[in-house]
């Protein structure tokens, strides 16, 4: 991979990019779509259980710097697009074994999207982003830049995840494999959700907002580098706490807060399992 060109590219930007700087551009984003690098990648030796890849986000950061702003539009005139010319749509065959069903969904060129992935319109998936195998990406959903999806995930309706580029060493929004993301969830700030968990409807997660295990009876929160992650297998709601104190207190108001009521078993798998057939 051209890492180390990458990087001096990024910190020296030259007058005018030529066209070898383009073509350079072009095998990093090949290496993009085809999964084999990442912004983040899994690290058993982090803390977290993962790392970010600086260099990569530089290089996805490059492909804004050296693009120019051009007319993509199909129709100009009932639906005008205007971007960067290094970063078009990206591109499909029946080959890719990814089914986008029809009906507004945009996928951005310099992403991975896994074998068996369902994408249900209208959905958006940014440059950086890596959905793997199996996953569903449901209607109205958001897989922000940067963003790492594992396999056979269900992110479902209106549901975001929280996209970042910079600053480089910043953690993307992680799902690790099996992970379901209820209806209009919001998974922010590098925020990392293990294996098997599943967060119910509505649920915010986010850097600044502890996580109140009712199970372990701990609190759980993002510490200096690292952030909020969701342990494997917790089921989390959304909740709230009282305020204890002050006005708060006098005029009874309470604050959002996610909570875990359970960690997966049978019967959660029961209720939570999606239909072959819809894929």
């Amino acid at each position: 991979m051209p890492r180390t060109e990458i990087e001096a590219l990024f910190h020296n930007p030259p007058a005018t990019y030529t066209e070898a700087h383009f073509r350079l551009f072009e095998r990093f984003k090949d290496a993009l779509n085809r999964g084999e690098i990442r912004s983040a990648a899994p690290d058993a030796k982090s803390p977290s259980g993962w790392m970010v890849n600086e260099w990569v986000k530089k290089g996805i950061l490059l492909g804004f710097r050296m693009g120019a702003v051009v007319d993509m539009s199909i129709d100009r005139t009932r639906q005008p697009y205007l971007d960067k010319a290094t970063y078009p749509v990206k591109r499909f065959t029946t080959s890719s074994g990814v089914r986008i069903v029809p009906g507004g969904s945009s996928i951005r060129d310099g992403c991975y999207i896994g074998k068996g992935v369902t994408c249900m319109p209208p959905m958006y998936v940014n440059a950086g982003a890596y959905v793997d195998d199996g996953t569903m990406i449901d209607s109205h959903a958001l897989v922000g830049s940067c963003a790492q999806v594992g396999k056979n995930c269900h992110v479902s309706a209106a549901a975001q995840l929280g996209g970042v580029l910079e600053p480089v060493g910043a953690m993307p929004v992680i799902l690790e494999d099996d992970v379901l993301v209820g209806g209009n969830c919001g998974v922010y700030e590098g925020t990392i959700v293990k294996r098997r968990a599943v967060l119910g409807t509505g649920a915010i997660l986010n850097r600044s907002t502890p996580l109140y295990d009712l199970v372990n009876g701990n609190v759980i929160t993002a510490t200096g580098e690292l952030p909020l992650i969701v342990p494997e297998g917790a089921v989390v709601v959304a909740g709230s706490r009282a305020v204890s104190s002050g006005h708060g207190k006098d005029w009874g108001i309470s604050l959002y807060t996610p909570v875990i009521v359970k960690y997966r078993d049978a019967k959660t798998d029961n209720r939570i399992q999606l239909e072959d057939i819809l894929r």
